[in-house]
């Protein structure tokens, strides 16, 4: 026979270590004496190491070998390991669902962060400290709503988030808020330049009024 199809090959069953591999593992189970075998396999995963690079990067885990070995050979594999000998149902168990949290969050552009501040703030006895925690969640709203949008949030319609959020239970009189700024944003943006300013840098091409103009030939050495 000179060549053979893939189709006709039996089928690898970890691609990582080839088809040589495989067939080095059938050649171990051919074997009649237990020692033997147990030689051959222990030949067999010091030359995996060998050919497998990528092996390099991982962390030394000699034991996953083994059990590669008992997985390729079909967990039909009599040999002394030198670890626990693998079980089908274990390697092969899938892993348990991670339930994502279905919660809704009724102002997205706030962040679900926000909502747990208000039902923080809830809890606050104190008439000040309440207020105070208004004032804070304020803030925070308006910045947070200022990072993705360019137009300035109200700040009435913060206050309504708040009284929304937390079921009539936190308000604040919207004069109040307006008159001391009190929903100032937490960060505050760069001041645009005067007109005067701007002028002035404009005819000085930008440079600062006191740096001094590039001499091209100042370092130029003199011609004997």
């Amino acid at each position: 026979m000179i060549g053979e199809y893939n189709t006709a090959r039996p089928h690898i069953i970890l691609k990582e270590y080839g088809r040589n591999v495989q067939k080095l593992v059938e050649y171990i189970r051919s074997v009649p004496d237990k020692n033997k075998r147990t030689e051959l396999a222990s030949t067999l995963i010091e030359l995996i190491k060998q050919l497998t690079p990528s092996l390099k990067d991982q962390p030394e885990n000699p034991q996953r070998l083994w059990d590669d070995l008992y997985i390729i050979a079909d967990f039909v594999l009599d040999i002394n390991n030198p670890y626990p000998v693998p079980e089908r149902e274990i390697l092969f168990k899938k892993p348990m669902k991670v339930s994502y949290p279905q919660s809704r969050v009724r102002f997205k552009h706030y962040g679900k962060n926000i909502e747990k501040l208000v039902k923080e703030a809830l809890k606050k006895d104190d008439p000040q400290e309440k207020e105070e925690a208004i004032i804070y969640l304020g803030k925070l709203m308006k910045t947070f709503y200022g990072n993705w949008n360019k137009e300035t949030l109200d700040d009435s319609v913060i206050l309504n988030d708040i009284k929304i959020m937390s079921d009539g239970k936190l308000s604040l009189n919207i004069d109040k808020v307006r008159e001391d700024n009190l929903f100032e944003k937490l960060y505050k943006e760069k001041k645009q330049l005067q007109p005067v300013q701007r002028e002035q840098r404009e005819r000085n091409g930008g440079k600062h009024r006191h740096q001094k103009p590039f001499n091209k030939n100042k370092n130029r050495r003199r011609r004997d």
